[in-house]
Parts: C-alpha cells; sequence; structure tokens
C-alpha cells in the first residue's frame, strides 16, 4: 500500500474539489488549478477529505496512487497558501532589479539579463534576495530552476545564483610553491 496514497487530503474551508472524468479542479481563495486525472485511480470526497483509492494492484495502479494523492494536495496547498522559492544572488558587482514581473540583472556577462515571469507567477527582490511566489508547485519550481540557470553557483568562490541555505561545495585554489 502506498504510505504516501493512503493518507486523506483535508480539506479547508473556501476550497471546492471537482472531479470529471479526466480532470481534478482546485478552487480557491488564491485561483483555480486543473490536476488530470490518472486512470487507475478513483478520488472521492469522503466527510470534508478528499480519498485516493487504486482500482487494482497492477504496478501501473499502484504508480498512480502516490502521485494523484500528490499532486491533488500540492493543489489544494496551492490555493490557499500558495508556494514560494528564494534565491540568492553573491558575486561583487552584481545587481538585481524588479520591475512589472521583469527581472533585470547584472551578472558579469557584458551584457544585461532579462527574465520574463511567466503567467501566474510572481517575482519580487529584495536587495539580492529573489522571491518566486505562485500557486502552481512545479512552475514555481521550473522558474526557479531557470532563474538559477542563468548563472548557476561555481565552486572557487561561491559566486552565482543559489537557493536559499543551499550549500555550495568548495574547492581549493591554487597552491603556491
Amino acid at each position: 500500500m502506498s504510505r504516501i496514497g493512503k493518507l486523506p487530503i483535508e480539506i479547508p474551508s473556501g476550497v471546492t474539489i471537482t472531479v470529471d472524468s479526466d480532470v481534478l479542479t482546485v478552487k480557491g481563495p488564491k485561483g483555480e488549478l486543473t490536476v488530470p486525472h490518472l486512470s487507475d485511480v478513483t478520488v472521492a470526497e469522503d466527510d470534508g477529505k478528499m480519498i485516493v483509492t487504486r482500482n487494482n494492484e497492477e504496478r501501473i495502479a499502484r504508480a498512480q496512487h502516490g502521485l494523484q494523492r500528490a499532486l491533488l494536495n500540492n493543489a489544494v496547498v496551492g490555493v490557499t497558501e500558495g508556494f514560494e522559492k528564494k534565491l540568492e544572488v553573491k558575486g561583487v558587482g552584481f545587481r538585481v532589479a524588479t520591475s512589472n514581473n521583469v527581472l533585470d540583472m547584472s551578472l558579469g556577462f557584458s551584457h544585461p539579463v532579462k527574465y520574463v515571469a511567466p503567467e501566474g507567477i510572481a517575482l519580487t527582490n529584495d536587495k539580492m534576495v529573489i522571491s518566486v511566489v505562485g500557486i502552481d508547485k512545479q512552475k514555481v519550481g521550473q522558474v526557479a530552476a531557470e532563474i538559477r540557470s542563468l548563472k548557476k553557483p561555481e565552486p572557487y568562490k561561491g559566486k552565482g545564483i543559489a537557493y536559499v541555505g543551499e550549500e555550495i561545495l568548495r574547492k581549493a585554489g591554487k597552491t603556491g610553491k
């Protein structure tokens, strides 16, 4: 039995979940998300909780059991609380500014770097910390990864864009004789 899949999902007040044959629609105070309804699992409401059960014991059904529950739970958390990832920019001469969801950065290249946020994602910065906020967990993580890939942290001085709290493995530099 899937340890994740058998956990019930609490439905907070103000959240409605609509179950269709191919999609699950979650509406809440922050917005609306749709989750695909996987074929080998059944989603039902029971006493203010959503229960995910699998239709059979085949391998694909066991795999989809935990996945369906995790996707649905992420949608419920997203429309109630939202998700946030923070990135830290380290380096002498690096600059970050945001305006109208456009991130304008100076990262040591010969040109300024601009990143336009996709729909549903809000970008803000406080000095050298970039916040990526949204209701879709996958989209927030993807945008944070794309911003980080613009200038990955290098192992000698640690300069670049890293997640807040990320441990950068440092290498020793050259040793003199």
